[in-house]
C-alpha cells in the first residue's frame, strides 16, 4: 500500500466512531504519520503497529450519554453524513478563495448542535474546502480555551483542551489526505466544541487592542515571572494580547512560550496545546484570529504552572555525566 492509502485507512478507522477517546486515537494517527516523514518511513512497521491498541480498545462517544441525552448528536451527525458528498460536489465548482458568512463562527459556538450541523453542511456547499472547514473549526475550538472562565473547576481545562486539539489533527490530516470519512472528524471535532460550551459561561472576555505599549519588549520580560506565580491565567493572557497588539514579534512570543513551557514539568497536554495554536497561528498570523489563538495557549500554559520544575534538574545530571563529571564523589577539604 502507497503512504497516502496507508494514511486513509487510519483515518477512516479513527472516524468510523464518535470522537474516540476524546480525540487521543485521531491525534497519535496524525503524530505518527507525521513522525515517520520525518524519518523517511523508517522503522514504519513498529510505529504504525503501536497505533493498534488504541483503535482497538477505545471509547465511542455514541455510547456516552452525553452524546445522547439531551439532545441525540450522533443521530445529527448520521444525518449529517449521509449528506456530505451532495455537499462536496455542490461546492467543488465553487472552491477556492472563500468568504465565511458572519454568523457562521457564533452558531459553531452557539447551542444549537442541528444548526452547527446545517452550518457545516451548507458552508461545503458553498465552497468551503474540506481544509478550511477543518481550520474554522479548530478556531472555534481554541476560543473556548481562550474564554475559558477561571471560576471553572481546574480539571475542566481538559474539557475546552481536547476539543481543540482533537480539531487540529483532523486539519493536520486532512491537509494530507481530503478524505471523505475524515471530514467526518471536522464534524465530531464540532459537536465536542458544542458540548463545551458550559466552560464560557460567563466567557473569560478576550483581551482588547487599545491597551498598547511603546516598548512591547519590556512586556515579554515579565512573562517569566508571571509564570512563576499560580493564578495568573488571566494577566497572562492579557500581556501575550498587548504584546502582539503593540507590534511585538510573534516569532519571539512563540519562543518565549516554548521556553517556558519547557521548563515546567510539562505533561504531553501541554505540549499538544501548544503545537497546535502554533500551527493554526502560522495560518492566521496577525489577524485578531490569531492573537486569540496564542492568548489561548499562553492561559493553558499559566493554568498549569508553575509545577515543581523538577525535570530540568534530572537534565542537569544527565548533562553532567555526559561530561564525565563525578557527581557523587564527596569534595575534597
Amino acid at each position: 500500500m502507497s503512504r497516502t492509502q496507508i494514511a486513509e485507512m487510519l483515518f477512516a478507522a479513527a472516524t468510523d466512531h464518535r470522537y474516540l477517546d476524546i480525540g487521543h486515537v485521531l491525534d497519535f494517527i496524525n503524530k505518527a504519520l507525521e513522525a515517520l516523514d520525518a524519518v523517511e518511513w523508517q522503522e514504519s512497521e513498529t510505529v504504525l503497529a503501536s497505533l493498534v491498541a488504541g483503535l482497538a480498545n477505545a471509547t465511542r462517544m455514541e455510547e456516552s450519554s452525553s452524546w445522547r441525552y439531551p439532545v441525540d448528536l450522533v443521530a445529527i451527525l448520521e444525518a449529517a453524513f449521509e449528506q456530505l458528498p451532495a455537499a462536496l460536489e455542490a461546492g467543488r465548482s465553487r472552491q477556492g478563495p472563500w468568504t465565511q458568512p458572519p454568523g457562521l463562527l457564533s452558531v459553531l459556538l452557539g447551542e444549537d448542535a442541528q444548526a452547527i450541523a446545517d452550518g457545516l453542511l451548507d458552508a461545503l456547499r458553498s465552497g468551503c474546502t474540506e481544509e478550511q472547514l477543518a481550520k474554522l473549526v479548530t478556531y472555534a475550538a481554541a476560543l473556548r480555551v481562550a474564554r475559558f472562565h477561571t471560576n471553572n473547576d481546574h480539571g475542566d481545562w481538559n474539557s475546552a483542551h481536547h476539543p481543540f486539539t482533537f480539531a487540529n489533527a483532523v486539519q493536520q490530516g486532512l491537509r494530507r489526505v481530503p478524505a471523505i470519512e475524515l471530514l467526518r472528524g471536522v464534524f465530531d471535532a464540532a459537536m465536542s466544541v458544542y458540548l463545551s460550551r458550559f466552560l464560557n459561561v460567563p466567557p473569560a472576555r478576550l483581551p482588547e487592542s487599545k491597551d498598547t505599549v511603546v516598548d512591547p519588549e519590556s512586556l515579554l520580560d515579565r512573562l517569566p515571572e508571571l509564570l512563576d506565580r499560580q493564578q495568573q491565567v488571566n494577566e497572562t493572557g492579557r500581556l501575550v494580547a498587548q504584546y502582539l497588539y503593540s507590534g511585538g514579534q510573534p516569532e519571539r512570543l512563540m519562543a518565549m512560550l516554548a521556553k517556558l513551557m519547557l521548563r515546567e514539568n510539562r505533561d504531553f497536554h501541554v505540549i499538544q496545546s501548544m503545537e497546535a495554536a502554533f500551527r493554526l497561528y502560522s495560518q492566521l498570523a496577525d489577524e485578531p484570529e490569531g492573537v486569540h489563538v496564542l492568548v489561548a495557549t499562553a492561559r493553558y500554559l499559566a493554568a498549569h504552572a508553575p509545577t515543581m520544575r523538577s525535570q530540568e534538574q534530572t537534565y542537569q545530571m544527565a548533562y553532567r555525566l555526559h561530561r564525565g563529571d563525578r557527581l557523587f564523589e564527596d569534595s575534597e577539604s
